[in-house]
């Protein structure tokens, strides 16, 4: 039985009972439990996914993102925006997909750069579009959460696959939750002054999530060598509006809505450390909420 927001009864189920039995600071563990462990990661070793003891894969450094990537990147999400922009003018290996912009692939783009999801609920309404879409030489960027769904859906389907790890910062797997205190000693986090905001700039070691996966996306862009970094379909201000790809009457729960003063709060900060680091950070959509944080529009080209 899966909820109307995608997550099945028995995760709603399993989430509730680590609140319960491992307190609020290990809460976060229910996104990898029962089944799901992460081992031998540590510097420089980005550790094998196990499922059940017995499937299991190596994960891989964003190092592999970085040699891939070119001068310019482009960070494509599934706001309707995305329908005016001409994406096929996009060089081979130069976007990152995110959530069902996937569905671009074969179509729109030939070969992303890479694709992000973090959040399982994706996974679950939207499995069949990953089967159809993905070619095995994509490179994925997953949460424990997602790794762990899919192996649920179907065991086999990650074999093969270059598998970066989007790691919760504040959440980080195997570990509490880490208080602002704790952040501020990190050598390669920026938070602001309020706390509610933070980037990463050693994505292997974790990422700030700041409720959209575009975040997440970005530190690892930022990671690259890419001096050009543009934002397609982060429209935000009209996430109640179907996405893209689905039609009105059959959209998915989006929560982007009621996060959006969360979600500029960490982009404006990834903007300030992409201007200090000399990086082009710009927005190609007309209609979007990034406006209220200086990135103008500026058409796609």
């Amino acid at each position: 039985m899966t909820s109307k927001t995608g997550r099945p009864l028995r995760r709603r189920i399993t989430k509730l009972l680590a609140r319960l039995l491992l307190g609020g600071s290990r809460a976060h563990y229910h996104s990898w439990l029962p089944s799901l462990s992460i081992v031998g990661r540590e510097a420089g070793a980005p550790g094998t996914v196990r499922f059940r003891g017995a499937h299991e894969i190596s994960l891989r450094s964003s190092d592999m993102l970085a040699e891939r990537a070119g001068d310019r990147i482009v960070i494509i999400g599934s706001g309707p925006s995305v329908n005016s922009v001409e994406l096929a003018r996009l060089p081979s290996k130069s976007s990152i997909l995110l959530n069902g912009a996937i569905g671009l692939v074969g179509e729109k783009i030939a070969m992303p750069l890479a694709i992000a999801i973090e959040d399982e609920r994706f996974i679950w309404r939207h499995f069949d579009m990953i089967r159809d879409r993905l070619a095995i030489d994509v490179p994925c960027l997953f949460s424990p959460g997602v790794l762990r769904a899919l192996y649920e859906i179907d065991k086999g389907w990650l074999t093969g696959r270059q598998v970066v790890l989007i790691d919760d910062i504040r959440k980080p797997y195997g570990a509490p939750c880490r208080r602002d205190a704790d952040l501020r000693q990190l050598d390669f986090v920026t938070l602001s002054a309020d706390g509610k905001a933070g980037f990463s700039t050693a994505p292997d070691r974790g990422v700030f999530q700041g409720g959209s996966v575009v975040i997440s996306a970005l530190q690892f862009a930022l990671a690259s060598p890419a001096r050009h970094i543009g934002l397609v379909g982060i429209d935000i201000s009209n996430a109640d509006a179907p996405r893209f790809y689905e039609k009105k009457g059959s959209m998915a729960f989006s929560g982007i809505a009621g996060a959006e003063a969360r979600i500029l709060a960490h982009i404006a900060l990834a903007k300030e450390v992409a201007e200090r680091n000399g990086v082009e950070l710009v927005n190609h959509s007309a209609v979007s909420a990034l406006r209220s944080i200086g990135l103008e529009y500026v058409s796609f080209d």
